[in-house]
């Protein structure tokens, strides 16, 4: 059965096709300075990485080796996580400031003539307009 384990930093394109159910999960690929190559990375599993020469390569690697770790975790019965893709959000969600902080955000939101709750997402967003329509 698939537990935790450290990273899996596998070089090349690795076994398996190159799909499977791996491609609705959040793949990217990004250049490891340590180990001088491309590594293609997966959010849903973090303890997966593919080395590989190219992007490409980087990122089919780890296509292939979430596919088959997904197939390892279903031949297993074990739970299949749910992509961020696939996820429900509220639009909600709670962050704690320091007080000065919080009174500094109230004091530009009515500055600006705009709700807290509008300034902060559009900051959060990078929107520009700091929510002003």
């Amino acid at each position: 059965a698939y537990r935790a384990r450290p990273a899996r930093r596998n070089r090349g394109a690795g076994r398996g096709p190159a799909g499977g159910g791996a491609a609705p999960f959040g793949n990217r690929v990004t250049w490891s300075p340590e180990d001088g190559e491309h590594v293609g990375l997966c959010v849903e599993f973090p303890s997966l990485s593919r080395l590989a020469a190219t992007p490409n390569r980087a990122f089919s690697g780890i296509r292939s080796l979430v596919a088959e770790v997904l197939r390892d975790l279903e031949a297993h019965g074990e739970h299949l996580p749910t992509p961020l893709a696939d996820r429900r959000y509220s639009g909600r969600f709670l962050a704690r400031l320091p007080p000065e902080v919080h009174r500094a955000l109230a004091l530009r939101a009515a500055e600006e003539g705009v709700s807290l709750n509008r300034l902060v997402s559009a900051r959060l967003s990078g929107d520009p307009t700091g929510g002003r329509r």
